[in-house]
């Protein structure tokens, strides 16, 4: 299921930081097609994605986790960059990307959203 946190999301856009953002996308699909379904929405995304000057920095299939712990598996991971948090909130705002977002959403059994400062060690 996708759904963001009500507090988490307000606080994220109110934050006045005006620093590019990675968002970490850890992603489950649904079983009956959710592969498919998503590759439709990157098709529909992408260039909503551009118009809000974003950018997909790397998409992969994920792998069998190596290290121990309660993390689980994930079957894809996607980074996309966004100039700023702003646009990220005007993105998701866009009626165009509703639109896309709900074949997005029907595709995915699980996500994790993570937003991302770049640091010393991304240099």
């Amino acid at each position: 299921m996708v759904a963001f946190s009500p507090a988490a999301f307000d606080a994220f856009l109110l934050n006045t930081d005006d620093a590019p953002i990675v968002m970490l996308n850890l992603i489950r699909f649904q079983p009956d097609g959710g592969r498919e379904r998503y590759r439709e929405y990157l098709r529909m995304a992408t260039p909503i994605l551009a118009r809000f000057g974003a950018r997909i920095l790397f998409g992969g299939d994920g792998l069998p986790t190596l290290t121990l712990g309660s993390g689980k598996d994930w079957d894809a991971v996607v980074l996309v960059r966004y100039p700023d948090r702003s646009a990220f909130g005007r993105m998701v705002a866009d009626p165009d990307y509703q639109v896309a977002f709900q074949v997005g959403a029907s595709a995915i059994a699980d996500i994790h959203l993570q937003p991302l400062h770049e640091n010393d060690a991304g240099r």
